[in-house]
């Protein structure tokens, strides 16, 4: 495999050197670095505070571990080269708080100006490897109702331009879909209208069963209107569900671009990840989150997973 990952670098001749494991060995595809704007591996604390994660893609964009700080890194890998994960959980189901141990960054308008990437952009990705460990949908700890769950359980996106740590420009998510928990990837191209979200048809817990880890993709194009969603580097099939055109593509002027606004964070296992209430718990782990700003082709994804089994 370390062969063929250098015949990939010669081939494309791409310079910008990816992200290596501790042993030295690249762990992102070659022809995906220069589109890497934020990746996070849950080795790499930032030094003197343990509880923010370093960014190894080019945004710098440091990730903050809310709630339960470096005690979120857990002995834990989705690939032999990977030694930690990020655990993510529900704390108190039955109390109203803000403990829950999620993560990300947000920042008001005008955003994070490190996530500029994003501002405007044609195309972006997520991408990254997920594992449930608990019980998934959470109970609903701000309904006094025992027998309300949310309705999402929150897995990895980049905010839109105007959100409040819920609104997503792109996402991989769990949510309820015509009365059905499904995985979805949702994209929002203009900040304040509406989503489209591609659905996966299978069961979600066939797609994510318990304790096992599971590479997810999102891809794109706010252009052509296409979205991809992608499980251990195949294509999930599924649908789109939201009729007509939500993401406003018909008429000039063209190309359809995003939003021309920073980003105003990224949110991980939950929403509001400036941590004023907690919603859309997910009790999992995950490992190696990949933020891009192109859309990811179907050879790069199955690529990449096939690369990370084998490191």
């Amino acid at each position: 495999m370390r062969s063929l990952f250098v015949g990939v670098v010669a081939v494309l001749g791409v310079s910008l050197a990816p992200p290596a494991s501790a042993s030295g060995v690249p762990v992102v595809l070659p022809s995906l670095a220069r589109n890497l704007v934020s990746y996070y591996d849950f080795e790499h604390p930032v030094a003197g505070d343990a509880s923010l994660e370093r960014d190894r893609g080019r945004s710098g964009t440091s990730l903050k571990l809310i709630n339960g700080g470096a005690d979120m890194r857990v002995r834990d890998g989705a690939f032999r080269s990977s030694h930690r994960a990020l655990q993510l959980k529900q704390v108190n189901p039955t109390v109203a708080g803000n403990d829950d141990w999620k993560a990300g960054v947000w920042a008001p308008v005008p955003g994070v100006p490190t996530l500029h990437a994003f501002n405007g952009a044609r195309e972006m990705s997520v991408m990254g490897w997920f594992k449930m460990t608990g019980q998934n949908p959470a109970p609903n700890s701000n309904s006094a109702n025992p027998d309300d769950f949310y309705s999402a359980i929150g897995l990895a996106g980049v905010l839109s331009g105007d959100s409040n740590g819920h609104a997503v420009r792109g996402l991989l998510e769990l949510m309820q879909v015509n009365g059905k928990m499904s995985l979805v990837a949702l994209g929002r191209r203009v900040d304040g209208a509406p989503s489209q979200y591609f659905t996966a048809n299978a069961d979600w817990q066939t797609l994510l069963p318990a304790n096992e880890w599971v590479f997810l993709s999102a891809t794109f194009n706010f252009d052509t209107g296409e979205i991809g969603l992608y499980r251990n580097g195949k294509p999930v099939e599924g649908y789109y569900a939201v009729p007509g055109d939500p993401w406003a593509l018909a008429g000039d002027p063209e190309p359809d671009l995003a939003s021309a606004t920073d980003p105003l964070g990224i949110k991980i296992g939950g929403s509001y990840p400036q941590n004023t209430r907690e919603t859309n718990a997910c009790n999992c782990r995950m490992d190696s989150l990949m933020f891009l700003d192109r859309a990811v082709s179907k050879w790069e994804v199955a690529l990449q997973y096939a690369w990370m089994r084998h490191i």
